[in-house]
C-alpha cells in the first residue's frame, strides 16, 4: 500500500485515533485493529498480514486514501 503522508509507516492505535475511520474500513473488512489492546503494528502490515488478496488490499487503499482526500490530509 502507497498512503499518504507516511500513514502506511504508521502504528495502526496511533492512525486509529487520528482518523477513526480508518479503524472503520478495516472493521468491513473483518481486520479487527479497532478493539485490538496493543496496536503498534504498522498500518501498511495489519492489512498484508490478513492475506486478503490484491484486490481487497486495494480497495481497502483507496478507501482510505478518497477518505484522506476528502479530509485535506
Amino acid at each position: 500500500m502507497k498512503l499518504p503522508d507516511g500513514i502506511g509507516d504508521q502504528p495502526i492505535n496511533k492512525t486509529i485515533e487520528q482518523h477513526p475511520f480508518i479503524g472503520e474500513v478495516l472493521q468491513k473488512y473483518d481486520i479487527g485493529c479497532v478493539t485490538c489492546g496493543v496496536g503498534i503494528c504498522l498500518v501498511n502490515d495489519v492489512v498484508s498480514i490478513h492475506a486478503l488478496g490484491d484486490e481487497i488490499e486495494a480497495k481497502i487503499e483507496q478507501e482510505i486514501i478518497d477518505y484522506l482526500n476528502n479530509t485535506g490530509e
